[in-house]
């Protein structure tokens, strides 16, 4: 462990997404590893959750990822079970996150980092020139601040997210440099984030789906159709990558990953434009959960890196043979 794993406190009141995430944890201290036999098992684990909640799983999402992570880099670095984890590996223009020069500390800035002052134990990333290294810290070490008041958003609300300081906090590096990135697993967890996305857009639709007015032909069943053909094309695409990871669990499936995040992305898209068409504006103002999912969602998504993704999509297209072989 890194240095000493300080004591854990109990969730403040106030914190309902924390003391759920550990209760969680507590619950199922573990989830099918990807590639394991069970990617898919996996990945409805993480869609149950989302359904619920959003901030959840970006709480334990990350958690099951990190474990994923050390168990296939460094299994001896693993925490102890009840402790929360998160991966910080996140960038941007205000990093200064470095390696001090004694080799066995961290210094400086780290944005974007979910679960500020909740986590346990974190898996931070530290990029020196073209190489991305990757350190465990103790993310209750007094050498770790956060500063969430930047975080004024609507949606994803309830999960402290800010940048955080770190002032000589001890680290153990897990990895040789860009083994973090290298794995197959990183690809195989970024289409595990598109699970937690469609989870999210059955439930938004669920309404819909339940709604009387669909029993018979007309303008809510014709947008509860496409909404069908959004999610069921979803859930094809994460049942059929499932089984290839599993098949072949040291490739990456690059190519396939990014195509199921794309088309997930697109289809939560749609689904929150037709689910709020043919509901209208009053479960987004009258019903709690339905609301808070509906504003959750719209910017969980966005961890898709939208057109971007699709530039690289099309040039892996491009150099497949058969890349739409039936």
């Amino acid at each position: 462990m890194v240095a000493v794993l300080h004591e854990t406190t109990p969730a403040r009141a106030g914190d309902p997404v924390e003391t759920a995430a550990r209760a969680w944890v507590a619950k199922v201290p573990a989830l099918p590893m990807p590639g394991g036999g069970d990617t898919l098992g996996r990945w409805q684990a993480l869609a149950h959750m989302a359904a619920q909640d959003l901030c959840l799983v970006k709480v334990l999402e990350a958690h099951y990822d990190a474990r994923a992570i050390l168990l296939a880099l460094a299994p001896e670095r693993l925490p102890p079970a009840q402790a929360l984890g998160a991966v910080w590996a996140a960038h941007g223009p205000q990093e200064t996150l470095q390696l001090d020069p004694c080799g066995r500390t961290l210094s400086g800035s780290k944005p974007w980092c979910s679960g500020a002052g909740w986590v346990d134990v974190a898996l931070v990333t530290v990029r020196e020139d073209e190489r991305t290294r990757l350190f465990l810290v103790d993310a209750r070490h007094p050498g770790v601040q956060f500063d969430t008041a930047g975080w004024v958003a609507t949606g994803m609300a309830r999960i402290p997210s800010g940048t955080a300081h770190f002032n000589q906090v001890p680290a153990v590096e897990i990895g040789a440099s860009n083994a973090y990135l290298e794995r197959p697993g990183f690809w195989h967890g970024g289409a595990g984030i598109a699970a937690c996305w469609y989870g999210a857009a059955v439930a938004l639709a669920e309404p819909l789906r339940r709604a009387e007015r669909c029993a018979q032909p007309g303008v809510a069943a014709g947008l509860l159709g496409e909404v069908d053909m959004q999610l069921a094309s979803c859930a094809a695409l994460l049942r059929e990558l499932a089984a290839q990871i599993d098949a072949d669990p040291h490739a990456s499936h690059r190519l396939a990953v990014m195509r199921v995040r794309s088309v997930v992305e697109r289809a939560c898209t749609h689904v929150l434009d037709l689910v709020g068409r043919a509901l209208g504006p009053g479960p987004m103002c009258l019903d709690t959960f339905h609301a808070q999912r509906w504003s959750d969602l719209t910017v969980f998504i966005r961890q898709s890196h939208a057109d971007r993704d699709w530039q690289e999509q099309g040039a892996l297209c491009h150099a497949e043979e058969h890349p739409w072989r039936l």
